[in-house]
């Protein structure tokens, strides 16, 4: 039965958010919730990115809510606007917008013991007004994809008087026709975008690149007609395919590969890099760490443009950004096309019109504050513990009744929509007794949590994370603390119920007896079932001697 005096909050109405809210409307029958959304409309990520090219690393088709299977993907890889149209979609199908509050952003939750739940301030993004609320349960869904990185390490960044803007602030207005670009980084969003914007030969576009990066092919492969129709119409057809490739995506953390065919990978990748490069980069696009270091970034088509007479990869270091342009550190790389001053000794002096930072996320530090109990607080736990780090990536001890989505090394080259699901599907566990009214408040121990998170670390240490410097480690090269270092698989299986032992459980003696009936049931069942197996194997023995 539903306490409907018990209240959620859920920060983010990205794609973990959203499917918090429907596994609670379909599968607690809860709600009395409220998505906390800091834009003005959902789908967190793809909301956000809009960059052109934009899409999804792992096939659509596992990237999609396992509840709302989709048969009508145009691609093996969905691109951002089918994407965000699927999940307003999904919003619609499950009367989600009522429950959400837009251009809203959580700044603090804060946990009050005697009452047993938070005050949650928030303020209007526009307005700067504040309201304050409560709820029992918070569940945060901002992900590590929340904080855009600009990188302001780099003298001068603040001066530039263009256009300057991070891939995920893309602006919707923009023209950079006859314009000169220059886009530093070349991860995962640059390597997307970049073919977009150099196909038109009156922009100039010179890509920074301070750190080679590991590319392998996952072409965009259309859906058939008559595949569509398959998996519309024939059963299992599409689960079997999503099954598929979980399979592959996932069997290579499943069985360790040996030394052999770990360097055999390398030299593929190295030979796949070289063959569709040009060869005055040769020297500088092979990276000096192992593969899987850093997230292999999909080559989507970046490789095949780098012929194009108006794109320049430069490999020379930034200097200083000035109001103009950038300064390079070498020189090594002008390019005649450009306009450059006389040759100072830090480089060569380039003029841009337009500056795109595709220098990804701040993951280290948790982007609201929340207090606990005694005064904890999550940043607090982080600093404490080198970096961010968590129970199962979702409980922090000393915080209460509060529940993290894709947080500390819930990182995997798999789909994170999976890997979300089955936090849902855990937490969902964690609070039915509190939204029930039989329990006040669940909290993690710091024991078990400790003991967790040195085996995360203790796999860490011996893995391909520790040889490169890093987003994904505490200031690029301390702990690391995104990746999940084992399949997937393994993850659903921790995952699938929680080890009550390891919380601490308060106002739970209705939930306590609850379970200790259930238990007894189940015992006196089983009783049951041995008896007449009992009865029966003894009958049928005395049958035969006799």
């Amino acid at each position: 039965m539903i306490d409907l005096q018990r209240r959620v909050a859920i920060i983010g109405a990205g794609v973990g958010g959203l499917s918090q809210a429907i596994a609670l409307k379909t599968t607690l029958g809860f709600n009395n919730f409220t998505i906390y959304e800091k834009g003005s409309e959902v789908g967190g990520v793809w909301r956000a990115n809009t960059y052109p090219g934009c899409s999804s690393d792992v096939q659509i088709h596992w990237y999609s809510l396992s509840s709302d299977l989709y048969p009508h993907w145009n691609k093996s890889h969905g691109l951002q606007p089918e994407i965000q149209a699927y999940w307003i979609k999904l919003s619609k199908k499950y009367n989600l917008y009522p429950h959400i509050t837009f251009n809203t952003k959580v700044l603090s939750a804060e946990w009050d013991d005697a009452k047993q739940q938070y005050t949650i301030v928030a303020e209007d993004v526009f307005s700067g007004k504040r309201t304050s609320s409560v709820a029992h349960v918070v569940i945060s869904a901002v992900g590590i994809l929340e904080a855009p990185k600009i990188p302001y390490e780099i003298p001068g960044v603040r001066k530039f008087q263009g256009t300057s803007f991070h891939s995920a602030q893309w602006p919707g207005s923009i023209d950079l026709q006859n314009k000169r670009v220059a886009v530093i980084g070349n991860a995962s969003s640059g390597a997307q975008f970049v073919p977009s914007i150099s196909e038109d030969p009156s922009v100039e576009v010179v890509n920074f690149i301070r750190t080679p990066t590991w590319f392998n092919s996952r072409p965009h492969i259309p859906y058939s007609d008559t595949e569509k129709w398959i998996f519309a119409n024939i059963p299992l057809a599409m689960r079997l395919h999503r099954a598929w490739i979980m399979f592959w995506f996932d069997f290579p953390s499943i069985v360790r590969p040996s030394d052999k065919t770990l360097k055999k990978r390398r030299e593929a990748m190295t030979k796949y890099i070289l063959d569709n490069a040009p060869s005055r980069y040769h020297d500088h696009m092979i990276p000096d760490y192992p593969p899987g270091c850093k997230r292999t970034v999909a080559n989507s088509g970046f490789l095949n443009i780098l012929h194009r007479p108006n794109l320049t990869l430069n490999f020379d270091g930034i200097a200083d950004i000035v109001e103009n342009g950038i300064i390079t550190k070498t020189g090594m790389y002008g390019h005649s096309r450009y306009y450059h001053l006389p040759h100072i000794s830090l480089g060569e002096m380039l003029l841009f019109d337009v500056i795109v930072y595709a220098t990804g996320f701040i993951g280290e530090r948790y982007p609201m504050h929340v207090r606990g109990l005694n005064g904890a607080t999550i940043q607090g736990y982080y600093d404490a513990h080198g970096g961010p780090t968590a129970y199962l990536g979702t409980a922090i001890p000393g915080i209460p009744n509060f529940y993290l989505l894709a947080g500390p090394n819930t990182g995997t080259p798999t789909s994170t929509l999976f890997v979300e699901e089955v936090q849902i599907g855990y937490i969902l566990q964690l609070i039915e007794p509190v939204v029930s009214g039989s329990a006040s408040s669940f909290a993690v121990k710091a024991s078990p949590t400790d003991a967790y998170n040195a085996k995360v670390q203790g796999r860490l240490s011996r893995s391909v994370f520790m040889h490169c410097y890093s987003w994904a480690r505490t200031n690029g090269t301390g702990k690391v603390f995104n990746p999940f270092p084992w399949a997937v698989t393994l993850w659903w299986w921790w995952l699938r119920k929680p080890n009550w032992d390891h919380y601490v459980a308060v106002g739970a003696e209705k939930w306590v007896w609850a379970r200790r009936r259930k238990a007894a049931k189940n015992i006196l069942k089983c009783a049951a079932v041995l008896t007449l197996l009992w009865r029966y194997i003894s009958g049928s023995v005395h049958t035969t001697w006799g």
